[in-house]
């Protein structure tokens, strides 16, 4: 990861960027496995991240909890009059929200939290994933809904955002943050404060 960091002054053009975030997506990931209880690990063993479909439970939870976030961060775009499709990060493609994926990428790390809490707790167990035919994993229905439960009260739990010295709602940041890029982009912010994780 480090290494990536160090990368970054250098990277002078987007797709040497996304070459640096793959990197560090890719070690991230492996390290996530390390992060699940030991008693448990093996039912929710990752090797990697895949989707389209997930191919085993964690990266079907993460892949729920994903949608859920990017869609909140699309409504936080489309509220300042931004154009979720117009990313600066993301490669643009026919019905894929660039920009409210750029939003999302500053709070993947709660979204990640909420996965792993869930898992931790026996929230979510091996017993509430599906498998379908083609190696696809799912959450169960029921499942669909405990994940949906803990995801709003987690957006109800505060903390201090750096900027404004106060506490704010996880759920309200992705709406401050696609506010502060329109400031940006309208020339009122110098350049675009992000959301760090503390």
């Amino acid at each position: 990861m480090a290494a990536s960091l160090r990368a970054l002054p250098e990277a002078n053009d987007v797709n040497i960027l996304r070459g640096i975030e793959g990197e560090a997506a890719r070690q991230y990931f492996a390290a996530l496995n390390f992060l699940i209880r030991s008693d448990i690990r093996e039912a929710f063993r990752m090797e990697g991240r895949n989707r389209r479909p997930p191919r085993d439970p964690i990266n079907a939870l993460l892949s729920f909890i994903y949608t859920l976030l990017m869609n909140d961060c699309r409504s936080a775009v489309e509220a300042v009059g931004l154009d979720p499709q117009i990313g600066f990060l993301h490669a643009i493609r026919p019905g894929r929200a660039s920009l409210a994926l750029d939003i999302m990428e500053e709070f993947r790390a709660l979204a990640d939290r909420l996965a792993l809490s869930l898992i931790n707790r026996g929230q979510i167990a091996a017993k509430d994933f599906v498998a379908r035919e083609g190696g696809a994993v799912l959450l169960a229905d029921d499942s669909r809904k405990t994940v949906l439960i803990a995801y709003q009260e987690r957006k109800q739990e505060k903390l201090s955002h750096p900027l404004l010295h106060e506490p704010v709602a996880l759920g309200v940041l992705p709406h401050l943050q696609a506010r502060l890029l329109a400031r940006t982009l309208r020339g009122d912010l110098a350049e675009y404060p992000p959301f760090l994780m503390r």
